[in-house]
């Protein structure tokens, strides 16, 4: 349905177009550096339009394929990043491990190692 509704607003701008075409014919003077011609107003109005298109396609392909490699410069910034988190992350818990075998056992009662000794009397 959506390319039936392209189809039939294409027709429609094609017939416009004839239509402007065909009121737009008469000549007028197009001057060049390095002389002057005269062409059809429409030719003149077309090949503008086209040159137009033309430019701004190619800075708009121009653009996209700088966001591009921006993105797959960042892509690859953020691959980094993960990378370089898992490692900190493998240290962390391996440094976590080793402190845990220091660490008091929570079952067992602290002792007080001041029973063997005498403070009263100094």
């Amino acid at each position: 349905m959506k390319f039936q509704w392209t189809l039939v607003l294409g027709l429609i701008f094609a017939l416009i177009v004839a239509w402007f075409a065909i009121v737009n014919v008469d000549p007028v003077p197009v001057n060049y550096v390095f002389g002057t011609a005269e062409w059809p107003l429409i030719i003149v109005i077309l090949a503008s339009a086209l040159l137009g298109a033309a430019v701004s396609g190619f800075v708009s392909m121009f653009r996209s394929i700088m966001q591009q490699r921006k993105i797959r410069r960042l892509e690859s910034e953020v691959n980094e990043k993960e990378v370089k988190i898992a490692d900190q992350q493998n240290e962390i818990a391996g440094l976590q491990h080793a402190a845990s075998a220091f660490a008091p056992d929570p079952d067992v009662e602290p002792r007080d190692n001041n029973l063997g000794s005498d403070t009263s009397n100094s």
